[in-house]
């Protein structure tokens, strides 16, 4: 697919680790960004248990912003040079994407660092091991709406999503990272990055039941707000539902455990229109957590029904060996069977420009850069009467490595 521009931002090979890694400000200028200092997000990861990696060496992982701060950035569950293990992995090395020699090395916590400079009245910094990339290049897409019977559109599609399914965070906490990248064969394309409120902040959406909307506590930041679509997480009824009391005595983990985190999100102007909109969703069919308000900080473990007599050996628990725990590499539930179901793909921006800059949540675009503004691209076109969408990126793949664990 032909493309609009080389942003050259920071490439790498596959399995090189990086140490003060210079980037490209992917808008401005071909000169690389020196790095001037280091972002929150870096250097906040540290082994625990079973993990043999050193900080150090998982800091070399890492890309300088358009900012000039340092951020961590993608690398694999196994560090090839030592062999050591970081004990968590991020999904799909971008490298081999086709969006990869424009986009760059993706900065994990870039909206993090700049949502209060823009404005807005609190911090929300999120940990390193939820940063999760996934990509598809030449994606078929199904398309609606008028003339669609006489598309045939693929898209190269470049995302990440900071999706913890490991803690109580996301039980009340709405504000999330993504990074999207699409650039599609009849024109469609846009770079947005910023932190999207998934759902209701303080609830959950109950994953075996989207009617059931559970009160889980006050979101941080209290002042987060709605963002449409929902985080829908399984609880204890649909473990009842699926595995300890199935209706056909067959136990299904994957339809009990199932996260959605369904995103409804927007670049908008100023004065409020639209320029670009998009609402995939991201699934996660082995989460080591769900929601049970017996347990503590209401996290209820999967592994545990392992040891329930009557599920030994059954399904997801086949293999699982006495006394292993939710953080055990040995575990089957760690958040590494992952897929995104690539949905609307919107551009209202036919006037132009292609280049504007956004607060951290996406909102007030302008022309012209203002204190903790973010810029995005957005290709000069209207695709109004168009849905390009239903692709699924990642449906077979699972990223389980030697170490990888939860917290993953």
């Amino acid at each position: 697919m032909n493309r609009r521009r080389s942003w050259g931002s920071c490439a790498w090979g596959a399995l090189i680790a990086l140490a003060a890694c210079e980037s490209t400000d992917p808008m401005t200028t071909e000169a690389p960004v020196q790095a001037t200092g280091d972002a929150i997000a870096f250097g906040i990861w540290s082994p625990s248990g079973p993990d043999t990696c050193t900080p150090a060496i998982h800091d070399q992982y890492a890309t300088v912003g358009p900012d000039g701060l340092r951020y961590p950035t993608w690398h694999p569950a196994v560090d090839p040079a030592t062999g050591c293990t970081f004990g968590h992995e991020h999904g799909r090395d971008p490298s081999g994407s086709d969006l990869f020699g424009e986009v760059g090395a993706i900065p994990f916590g870039y909206a993090n660092q700049h949502l209060e400079e823009g404005g807005f009245g609190a911090p929300r910094n999120e940990d390193h091991v939820g940063h999760k990339i996934e990509w598809e290049n030449d994606l078929l897409m199904n398309v609606g709406g008028a003339g669609a019977a006489v598309l045939s559109i693929e898209c190269d599609v470049l995302v990440k999503l900071h999706q913890g399914t490991h803690s109580p965070d996301a039980y009340t906490n709405n504000l999330h990272e993504v990074a999207y990248h699409v650039r599609c064969s009849d024109g469609t394309g846009f770079s947005a990055t910023l932190l999207t409120p998934i759902g209701t902040p303080g609830e959950l959406v109950v994953g075996c039941d989207r009617e059931v909307h559970v009160p889980a506590g006050t979101a941080n930041p209290e002042i987060s707000p709605d963002g449409g679509g929902k985080r829908a997480i399984p609880d204890v009824r649909c473990l009842q539902e699926s595995v300890l009391s199935p209706e056909d005595g067959r136990p299904r983990f994957d339809r009990a455990l199932r996260e959605s985190w369904e995103i409804s999100a927007s670049l908008r102007r100023s004065d409020g229109r639209v320029l670009a909109a998009f609402n995939p969703y991201f699934q996660v069919m082995d989460p080591s957590r769900y929601y049970d308000t017996s347990a503590e900080r209401a996290l209820g473990r999967p592994i545990d029904l392992c040891y329930v007599p009557e599920l030994v050996g059954e399904d997801r628990c086949e293999g699982v060996a006495d006394g292993i725990s939710w953080d055990d590499p040995r575990s089957p539930f760690k958040g590494v069977r992952r897929f995104v179901d690539v949905n609307g793909n919107r551009v209202h921006n036919a006037d132009g420009p292609e280049v504007w800059y956004t607060n951290a949540l996406g909102r007030n675009g302008r022309t012209e850069p203002f204190p903790g503004a973010i810029r995005q691209w957005v290709a000069i076109r209207d695709n109004k009467g168009l849905d390009i969408g239903g692709g699924v990126i990642g449906r077979d793949r699972d990223y389980d490595a030697p170490g990888v664990r939860a917290p993953n």
